[in-house]
């Protein structure tokens, strides 16, 4: 079985740098937000349908993903569904402190995403668990280990919106 290597976290926002791509790049990206396939060699259909390898589609990922391209290429579980809990969490981090709180933060294995924005929240990152009352716990423990208070902002609605971006 052939690995993705996904870029470690965080990401600090999008680089700056303009990527050009080429039509296979193109037509990978635009394929992949429609979902992936789900049978026992997802690339290998990735590949057929976009006439390649799935050597290439697989090698082509990872150099996205090396570029800061992709983010984050994995599957999305809905841990409410599976009986677990989510939340969205903030943090108003000295910027002088914010590497160092990263590190803290994504320390645990509890942490699904974590990105710097620009706002005096600059710290934006997701709390998945196994229960809700998990959730509470991970947030005492980031508090005491970094000294600053975490903002919980629990999800009351969730809407889908399909968003496809086609490059």
């Amino acid at each position: 079985m052939t690995e993705l290597k996904e870029k470690s976290r965080p990401h600090n926002g999008p680089d700056t740098q303009a990527v050009t791509f080429d039509p296979l790049d193109k037509a990978l990206i635009n394929l992949l937000q429609r979902g992936l396939p789900v049978n026992e060699a997802p690339f290998a259909s990735i590949a057929e349908a976009l006439n390649t390898t799935e050597q290439e589609v697989l090698s082509r990922l990872n150099t996205l993903l090396a570029q800061g391209v992709l983010s984050r290429f994995g599957p999305m579980y809905d841990a409410a569904c599976l009986g677990g809990a989510f939340t969205l969490a903030a943090m108003a981090v000295p910027a002088a402190e914010f590497d160092h709180v990263c590190e803290v933060v994504n320390g645990f294995e509890q942490i699904a995403h974590n990105y710097q924005r620009n706002h005096r929240l600059n710290m934006w990152f997701v709390i998945a668990t196994e229960s809700e009352t998990e959730i509470a716990t991970v947030i005492e423990q980031i508090e005491a280990k970094t000294g600053i208070e975490v903002l919980n902002v629990p999800k009351l609605e969730e809407f889908y919106v399909g968003l496809y971006l086609p490059i």
